[in-house]
């Protein structure tokens, strides 16, 4: 659905800016883009570097272990049905401590691997289980206490205080993670009081 709705974005464009003759500029436009793009992902490369740098020095001396205790007791109640020594359980912890820090890339590797145990957690069925629902609408909403990503886009093109992101961030993913999650019980609940899974 969503290749459908990009192609259509593309052709209305196309289409309007024949009429209006102004493909000139939706050519300027496509290969100018083009040429940021790639140099805004070679200079993003660095920052990813040196974060997951980070995380590999936090995961070696424990801290990330620090960390998982400390929210395990949240996950546990976000997710019931995964058992607490589950891998499923680390990776979850894993994929949000990750986004938790900015990290999406580094988190995405995590949030497949948990959702394959999930998977195996819920029999192997193609149908998406209760804690697979919750880790998808946890993901989307991605509470964000560090904006890596955003902070050195804003960095790369000269903003006077590129960390001025970080409260507006933090409230805003909190107030996403918050309805998230509220959703998905109110639709969790609904659907039990009717009988179905």
């Amino acid at each position: 659905m969503i290749n459908l709705i990009w192609v259509a974005l593309f052709l209305i464009g196309i289409v309007f800016a024949a009429i209006n003759g102004k493909m000139d500029e939706v050519n300027k436009a496509i290969f100018t883009s083009a040429s940021e793009a790639v140099v805004i992902s070679l200079g993003l490369v660095s920052v990813l570097i040196f974060w997951l740098g980070l995380m590999k020095i936090a995961e070696k001396s424990g801290l990330l272990e620090k960390l998982s205790r400390v929210f395990k007791p949240v996950m546990k109640r976000v997710f019931p049905e995964v058992p607490a020594s589950h891998p499923a359980m680390g990776y979850i912890l894993s994929n949000t401590i990750a986004n938790m820090f900015g990290l999406g890339n580094a988190a995405t590797p995590m949030g497949i691997k948990a959702m394959e145990e999930l998977k195996k957690l819920n029999g192997g069925s193609s149908m998406p289980s209760r804690s697979m629902i919750t880790l998808l609408a946890l993901n989307t909403s991605g509470l964000t206490l560090i904006p890596a990503t955003v902070i050195a886009i804003r960095m790369k093109y000269g903003s006077a205080s590129p960390t001025d992101i970080v409260g507006p961030t933090l409230l805003a993913t909190l107030c996403t993670t918050i309805a998230a999650l509220t959703i998905d019980r109110l639709f969790y609940y609904s659907r039990k009081r009717k009988g179905r899974k």
